[in-house]
């Protein structure tokens, strides 16, 4: 394509994306033209699916790309530029190659060198005990996974079977149909684009060549996991093609709640009943802990609700935070019934306190 065209021509509008659309964006706005113009399916609209064809080959290619956007960018005057294609001259479609290598991918065609391109990312969902999410443990994961069949060995023909090749399309899964410099590719409607046509598919895999199965993944949860957190596990999703690299796997923490225990941050929190004349006296009580239970001191005259702190018994420490503490609250119970005896002790004591009070 001459420079002038490309500074005449807005493929982007002819994708009908913006410019600063991505890859994917661009191949997906591609694609659904593609399969709307195409002359097979849409007869009339050739010359619609030829520009189509031609905005896809430059934005398609990063370096035609940008090349093509610093056109555009200087105008008329990237005349003295190079093209993308190493030469003036107006397009022509052949110059693209065979057409079903440009949609291979498209309609299942063709041999068309495959793309790498990363694997997908992947979620699961993992529901832990307080006491595992506390403490922080090794598990694993079960994914869903399909791999090649075992019994096959992923052809899709039953043992002691093969592949004849397809004497339709000889192999090649598309059937071309030359129209000058116009070139049309329709998958074959024998083999249905897989170049070859299978007799006695495979009891297993029903001549898919490929079976559900599942892979486990182990995931390390540092201790003080909280509920709702999201763990990312780097390269652990779905395996990449043509060399790409593997999608990552986020892991949706879960966490039951505890009948003893709660957490604020790293601590962990727990309340103690006291009675009030001991919380009057005070009194030493045995706090529970994720251990053996300690004993805490309770001073005379602490009040309802206060909180009290046991150092180093909270969410253990990890490689970026401290043992967290155990954060104990007061909860003064007070007596419903008393008897006789009780009674006339507290009246004694309300009125001495009362006496203290008037003074």
């Amino acid at each position: 394509m001459a420079e002038r065209e490309w500074f005449e021509k807005d493929y982007y509008k002819v994708l009908g994306v913006a410019k600063s659309a991505t890859d994917k964006e661009i191949t997906r706005a591609y694609r659904k033209l593609a399969k709307a113009h195409h002359p097979d399916t849409n007869p009339g609209s050739e010359e619609r699916f030829k520009e189509i064809s031609a905005a896809n080959d430059i934005l398609g290619d990063s370096a035609k790309r940008k090349e093509y956007d610093e056109v555009r960018r200087l105008g008329p005057a990237a005349a003295g530029f190079g093209s993308a294609s190493g030469g003036g001259g107006n397009f022509r479609v052949g110059d693209m190659g065979d057409l079903g290598d440009l949609f291979g991918g498209l309609f299942g065609g063709g041999r068309r060198q495959q793309r790498s391109q990363r694997g997908a990312d992947l979620e699961t969902a993992l529901h832990l005990s307080f006491r595992d999410a506390v403490n922080g443990l090794t598990t694993a994961v079960s994914l869903p996974t399909d791999e090649p069949c075992r019994t096959c060995g992923g052809n899709g023909a039953a043992p002691g079977t093969g592949i004849t090749t397809c004497e339709r399309c000889n192999g090649r899964g598309v059937l071309n149909d030359d129209q000058g410099p116009f070139s049309l590719s329709t998958v074959c409607p024998v083999c249905h684009g897989r170049g070859g046509r299978i007799s006695s598919p495979c009891s297993d895999c029903h001549g898919t060549g490929r079976t559900l199965s599942s892979r486990k993944v182990n995931v390390r949860l540092p201790a003080g996991v909280e509920d709702g957190q999201r763990i990312r596990l780097k390269a652990k999703g779905s395996p990449g093609s043509g060399g790409a690299p593997a999608g990552d796997l986020f892991v949706d923490v879960h966490v039951s709640p505890d009948q003893v225990f709660g957490r604020r941050g790293r601590h962990l929190t727990i309340t103690v009943d006291v009675l009030a004349v001991q919380a009057l006296l005070g009194t030493t009580v045995a706090v529970p802990t994720f251990d053996e239970p300690v004993s805490m001191k309770v001073p005379a005259g602490t009040q309802p609700n206060t909180t009290m702190r046991v150092k180093g018994r909270g969410v253990p420490a990890s490689h970026n935070h401290h043992v967290g503490d155990l954060l104990v609250t007061i909860n003064v119970v007070i007596p419903k019934k008393l008897t006789k005896e009780q009674r006339q002790l507290a009246e004694k004591l309300a009125k001495s306190l009362n006496a203290e009070v008037d003074q």
